[in-house]
Protein backbone atom coordinates (compact mmCIF):
# COMPACT_ATOMS: atom_id res chain seq x y z
CA UNK A 1 0.00 0.00 0.00
CA UNK A 2 1.18 3.21 -0.99
CA UNK A 3 -0.26 6.87 -0.35
CA UNK A 4 0.27 9.48 -3.41
CA UNK A 5 -0.59 13.00 -3.08
CA UNK A 6 -3.42 12.04 -0.61
CA UNK A 7 -4.39 9.24 -2.86
CA UNK A 8 -3.92 5.37 -1.19
CA UNK A 9 -3.16 2.88 -3.77
CA UNK A 10 -3.00 -0.98 -3.17
CA UNK A 11 -3.47 -4.05 -4.64
CA UNK A 12 -6.56 -6.04 -3.95
CA UNK A 13 -5.77 -10.04 -2.19
CA UNK A 14 -7.02 -11.78 -5.41
CA UNK A 15 -4.85 -9.91 -7.63
CA UNK A 16 -1.47 -11.22 -5.16
CA UNK A 17 -3.04 -14.02 -5.81
CA UNK A 18 -3.07 -14.22 -9.22
CA UNK A 19 0.68 -12.72 -9.51
CA UNK A 20 2.06 -15.48 -6.89
CA UNK A 21 -0.01 -17.66 -9.46
CA UNK A 22 1.51 -16.40 -12.58
CA UNK A 23 4.85 -16.23 -10.92
CA UNK A 24 4.85 -20.04 -9.94
CA UNK A 25 3.71 -21.00 -13.34
CA UNK A 26 6.18 -18.87 -15.47
CA UNK A 27 4.27 -16.11 -17.01
CA UNK A 28 5.69 -12.96 -15.25
CA UNK A 29 5.68 -11.12 -18.46
CA UNK A 30 1.89 -11.72 -19.29
CA UNK A 31 1.43 -10.26 -14.78
CA UNK A 32 3.62 -7.05 -15.74
CA UNK A 33 1.52 -6.44 -19.00
CA UNK A 34 -1.94 -7.18 -17.00
CA UNK A 35 -0.67 -5.24 -14.08
CA UNK A 36 0.14 -2.21 -16.67
CA UNK A 37 -2.74 -2.68 -18.51
CA UNK A 38 -5.51 -2.12 -14.94
CA UNK A 39 -3.03 0.83 -13.74
CA UNK A 40 -3.67 2.57 -17.08
CA UNK A 41 -7.69 1.49 -16.67
CA UNK A 42 -7.69 3.33 -13.44
CA UNK A 43 -5.49 6.22 -14.20
CA UNK A 44 -8.22 6.98 -16.55
CA UNK A 45 -10.88 6.54 -14.06
CA UNK A 46 -8.61 8.54 -11.77
CA UNK A 47 -8.03 11.56 -14.38
CA UNK A 48 -11.63 12.09 -15.28
CA UNK A 49 -12.73 12.76 -11.72
CA UNK A 50 -9.96 15.10 -11.45
CA UNK A 51 -10.60 16.87 -14.42
CA UNK A 52 -14.18 17.25 -12.88
CA UNK A 53 -13.17 18.27 -9.55
CA UNK A 54 -13.70 15.65 -7.51
CA UNK A 55 -11.36 13.85 -5.30
CA UNK A 56 -9.86 10.53 -5.41
CA UNK A 57 -9.27 8.73 -1.85
CA UNK A 58 -8.63 5.51 -2.95
CA UNK A 59 -7.42 3.26 -5.55
CA UNK A 60 -7.26 -0.61 -5.49
CA UNK A 61 -6.72 -2.77 -8.34
CA UNK A 62 -8.06 -5.84 -9.21
CA UNK A 63 -6.92 -8.34 -12.14
CA UNK A 64 -10.04 -7.27 -14.17
CA UNK A 65 -9.99 -3.53 -13.25
CA UNK A 66 -9.96 -1.51 -10.24
CA UNK A 67 -12.54 -0.10 -7.22
CA UNK A 68 -11.68 3.59 -7.31
CA UNK A 69 -12.94 5.51 -4.11
CA UNK A 70 -13.96 9.41 -4.77
CA UNK A 71 -15.59 11.99 -2.38
CA UNK A 72 -18.74 12.77 -3.48
CA UNK A 73 -19.92 15.42 -1.72
CA UNK A 74 -22.74 16.48 -3.45
CA UNK A 75 -20.62 17.75 -6.90
CA UNK A 76 -20.86 14.57 -8.56
CA UNK A 77 -23.80 14.53 -11.28
CA UNK A 78 -25.13 11.69 -13.85
CA UNK A 79 -23.37 12.54 -16.25
CA UNK A 80 -19.72 13.15 -14.38
CA UNK A 81 -20.19 9.43 -13.02
CA UNK A 82 -20.71 8.41 -16.56
CA UNK A 83 -17.45 10.16 -17.83
CA UNK A 84 -15.25 8.92 -15.16
CA UNK A 85 -16.84 5.30 -15.65
CA UNK A 86 -16.30 5.34 -19.05
CA UNK A 87 -12.45 6.92 -18.94
CA UNK A 88 -11.55 3.11 -18.06
CA UNK A 89 -12.64 1.09 -20.81
CA UNK A 90 -11.78 4.25 -23.32
CA UNK A 91 -7.87 3.72 -22.32
CA UNK A 92 -8.32 -0.15 -22.93
CA UNK A 93 -10.11 0.88 -26.82
CA UNK A 94 -6.72 3.50 -26.89
CA UNK A 95 -4.30 0.84 -26.18
CA UNK A 96 -5.62 -1.90 -28.67
CA UNK A 97 -5.67 1.00 -31.64
CA UNK A 98 -1.87 1.36 -30.27
CA UNK A 99 -0.89 -2.21 -30.43
CA UNK A 100 -2.63 -2.61 -33.55
CA UNK A 101 -1.06 0.03 -35.15
CA UNK A 102 2.33 -1.31 -34.23
CA UNK A 103 1.25 -5.01 -35.67
CA UNK A 104 0.58 -3.20 -38.86
CA UNK A 105 3.53 -1.59 -39.51
CA UNK A 106 5.05 -4.67 -38.50
CA UNK A 107 6.98 -2.78 -35.25
CA UNK A 108 7.37 -5.19 -31.70
CA UNK A 109 7.03 -8.68 -31.06
CA UNK A 110 3.45 -9.75 -32.61
CA UNK A 111 2.53 -12.04 -29.80
CA UNK A 112 3.20 -9.43 -27.14
CA UNK A 113 0.80 -7.30 -29.22
CA UNK A 114 -1.25 -9.50 -29.72
CA UNK A 115 -1.78 -10.43 -25.84
CA UNK A 116 -2.02 -6.64 -25.33
CA UNK A 117 -4.70 -6.44 -27.99
CA UNK A 118 -6.39 -9.46 -25.91
CA UNK A 119 -6.35 -8.40 -22.83
CA UNK A 120 -7.30 -4.90 -23.26
CA UNK A 121 -10.85 -6.17 -24.80
CA UNK A 122 -11.20 -8.76 -22.35
CA UNK A 123 -10.73 -6.05 -19.29
CA UNK A 124 -12.37 -3.86 -21.23
CA UNK A 125 -15.68 -5.58 -22.19
CA UNK A 126 -15.79 -7.50 -18.93
CA UNK A 127 -16.26 -3.83 -17.20
CA UNK A 128 -18.64 -2.73 -19.26
CA UNK A 129 -20.80 -5.57 -18.09
CA UNK A 130 -24.24 -4.01 -16.12
CA UNK A 131 -23.25 -5.60 -13.12
CA UNK A 132 -22.02 -3.61 -9.86
CA UNK A 133 -19.37 -2.55 -9.04
CA UNK A 134 -17.93 -2.60 -12.90
CA UNK A 135 -17.97 0.26 -14.94
CA UNK A 136 -21.09 -0.91 -16.64
CA UNK A 137 -22.91 -1.17 -14.06
CA UNK A 138 -22.18 2.14 -12.89
CA UNK A 139 -22.88 3.58 -16.30
CA UNK A 140 -26.56 1.40 -15.97
CA UNK A 141 -27.06 2.65 -12.37
CA UNK A 142 -26.46 6.27 -12.79
CA UNK A 143 -28.41 6.33 -16.77
CA UNK A 144 -31.13 5.38 -14.93
CA UNK A 145 -30.95 7.56 -11.51
CA UNK A 146 -31.55 10.17 -14.28
CA UNK A 147 -35.72 8.49 -14.12
CA UNK A 148 -36.24 6.65 -11.23
CA UNK A 149 -35.68 7.75 -7.79
CA UNK A 150 -32.54 7.40 -6.25
CA UNK A 151 -33.36 5.10 -3.43
CA UNK A 152 -35.15 2.80 -6.12
CA UNK A 153 -32.72 3.19 -8.25
CA UNK A 154 -29.95 2.10 -5.25
CA UNK A 155 -32.23 -0.88 -4.29
CA UNK A 156 -32.85 -2.34 -7.51
CA UNK A 157 -29.54 -2.51 -9.16
CA UNK A 158 -27.94 -3.80 -5.94
CA UNK A 159 -30.05 -6.53 -5.94
CA UNK A 160 -29.72 -7.21 -9.48
CA UNK A 161 -26.00 -7.09 -9.44
CA UNK A 162 -26.46 -9.65 -5.93
CA UNK A 163 -28.30 -12.09 -8.62
CA UNK A 164 -25.71 -11.83 -11.59
CA UNK A 165 -23.00 -12.66 -9.57
CA UNK A 166 -24.80 -14.96 -8.53
CA UNK A 167 -24.95 -16.58 -12.34
CA UNK A 168 -21.50 -15.96 -12.67
CA UNK A 169 -20.44 -18.16 -9.88
CA UNK A 170 -23.38 -21.08 -10.98
CA UNK A 171 -21.53 -20.47 -14.55
CA UNK A 172 -18.11 -21.38 -13.14
CA UNK A 173 -19.19 -24.01 -11.69
CA UNK A 174 -20.88 -25.78 -14.73
CA UNK A 175 -17.75 -27.74 -15.56
CA UNK A 176 -18.77 -30.04 -12.32
CA UNK A 177 -22.19 -30.22 -13.69
CA UNK A 178 -21.22 -31.98 -16.85
CA UNK A 179 -19.45 -34.22 -15.40
CA UNK A 180 -16.08 -33.09 -15.44
CA UNK A 181 -13.33 -32.64 -12.63
CA UNK A 182 -12.21 -29.00 -12.74
CA UNK A 183 -14.09 -25.61 -12.42
CA UNK A 184 -13.44 -22.33 -14.18
CA UNK A 185 -11.33 -21.36 -10.98
CA UNK A 186 -10.60 -17.49 -12.14
CA UNK A 187 -14.26 -17.19 -13.19
CA UNK A 188 -15.38 -18.56 -9.72
CA UNK A 189 -12.74 -15.82 -7.75
CA UNK A 190 -14.41 -12.89 -9.74
CA UNK A 191 -18.01 -14.03 -9.09
CA UNK A 192 -17.56 -14.49 -5.86
CA UNK A 193 -15.97 -10.97 -4.86
CA UNK A 194 -18.79 -9.38 -7.17
CA UNK A 195 -21.18 -10.84 -4.61
CA UNK A 196 -19.72 -10.21 -1.56
CA UNK A 197 -19.13 -6.27 -2.77
CA UNK A 198 -22.78 -6.41 -3.96
CA UNK A 199 -23.84 -8.03 -0.71
CA UNK A 200 -22.08 -5.74 1.24
CA UNK A 201 -23.53 -2.52 -0.57
CA UNK A 202 -26.31 -3.93 -0.30
CA UNK A 203 -26.40 -4.27 3.52
CA UNK A 204 -25.13 -0.87 3.49
CA UNK A 205 -27.92 0.61 1.09
CA UNK A 206 -29.48 2.89 4.19
CA UNK A 207 -26.22 4.97 5.07
CA UNK A 208 -25.33 5.45 1.49
CA UNK A 209 -29.19 6.81 1.19
CA UNK A 210 -27.98 8.81 4.08
CA UNK A 211 -25.08 10.48 2.43
CA UNK A 212 -26.92 10.88 -0.63
CA UNK A 213 -29.71 12.92 1.37
CA UNK A 214 -26.73 14.96 3.60
CA UNK A 215 -24.84 15.74 0.37
CA UNK A 216 -28.30 18.16 -1.61
CA UNK A 217 -26.82 21.56 -0.53
CA UNK A 218 -24.93 22.29 -3.82
CA UNK A 219 -27.78 21.07 -5.90
CA UNK A 220 -30.14 23.79 -4.29
CA UNK A 221 -26.77 26.44 -4.75
CA UNK A 222 -27.02 25.49 -8.58
CA UNK A 223 -31.03 25.12 -8.92
CA UNK A 224 -30.93 28.96 -7.10
CA UNK A 225 -28.14 30.00 -9.22
CA UNK A 226 -29.75 29.28 -12.42
CA UNK A 227 -33.16 30.31 -11.66
CA UNK A 228 -34.57 26.65 -12.21
CA UNK A 229 -37.95 25.44 -10.62
CA UNK A 230 -38.36 22.75 -8.18
CA UNK A 231 -39.63 19.45 -9.62
CA UNK A 232 -42.66 18.63 -7.50
CA UNK A 233 -43.49 16.26 -5.51
CA UNK A 234 -47.07 16.08 -3.87
CA UNK A 235 -47.42 13.92 -0.50
CA UNK A 236 -50.27 13.49 1.82
CA UNK A 237 -50.19 15.85 5.33
CA UNK A 238 -49.61 12.41 7.01
CA UNK A 239 -47.51 10.54 4.62
CA UNK A 240 -44.16 9.48 6.47
CA UNK A 241 -40.96 11.41 6.26
CA UNK A 242 -38.81 8.35 4.68
CA UNK A 243 -41.52 7.34 2.13
CA UNK A 244 -41.34 11.47 0.82
CA UNK A 245 -37.68 11.15 0.60
CA UNK A 246 -37.62 7.89 -0.78
CA UNK A 247 -38.97 9.69 -4.32
CA UNK A 248 -36.27 12.48 -4.51
CA UNK A 249 -34.48 12.08 -7.60
CA UNK A 250 -30.71 12.75 -8.72
CA UNK A 251 -29.94 15.83 -10.26
CA UNK A 252 -33.37 17.25 -9.20
CA UNK A 253 -33.97 19.50 -7.08
CA UNK A 254 -37.74 18.73 -5.22
CA UNK A 255 -40.73 21.02 -3.99
CA UNK A 256 -43.55 19.30 -1.81
CA UNK A 257 -46.76 20.16 -2.02
CA UNK A 258 -48.64 19.39 0.93
CA UNK A 259 -52.55 17.90 0.31
CA UNK A 260 -54.76 16.96 3.09
CA UNK A 261 -57.71 14.48 2.71
CA UNK A 262 -59.81 16.67 0.91
CA UNK A 263 -57.02 16.93 -1.98
CA UNK A 264 -56.50 20.84 -1.15
CA UNK A 265 -52.91 22.10 -1.52
CA UNK A 266 -52.51 23.19 1.81
CA UNK A 267 -48.12 24.84 1.16
CA UNK A 268 -45.06 23.95 -0.50
CA UNK A 269 -41.99 23.35 1.21
CA UNK A 270 -38.78 22.97 0.31
CA UNK A 271 -36.40 19.70 0.35
CA UNK A 272 -34.53 21.10 2.88
CA UNK A 273 -37.28 20.96 5.29
CA UNK A 274 -38.49 17.60 4.74
CA UNK A 275 -34.84 16.71 5.17
CA UNK A 276 -33.88 18.28 8.21
CA UNK A 277 -37.14 17.03 9.93
CA UNK A 278 -36.16 13.65 8.91
CA UNK A 279 -33.12 13.92 10.80
CA UNK A 280 -34.53 15.96 13.39
CA UNK A 281 -36.21 12.27 14.31
CA UNK A 282 -39.63 14.24 13.35
CA UNK A 283 -41.34 11.58 11.20
CA UNK A 284 -44.55 13.86 10.58
CA UNK A 285 -44.37 16.71 8.16
CA UNK A 286 -43.53 20.26 9.49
Amino acid sequence: MINIRGITCSLHPFFVIVMLTSVLTGHFIELITLFAIVLIHEMGHMSAAMIFGIRVRSVQLLPFGGVVTIEDGGKMTVWKEIGIALAGPLQNGIMIAIAMAFKEIGSGDEAFLSYVIHGNAVIALFNLLPILPLDGGKITQAFVSRYMAYHSTLLWSSRISIVASSFVILYSLLPLVQGEKSIQLNLLMIGTFLFYSNFVDYKNLPYRFMRFLMNREPLYIKYSINGNYGHPIIADSAKHLGSILRLFKRDKYHLIYVMNKKGIIEGVLPEQSIISAYFAQDRRLP
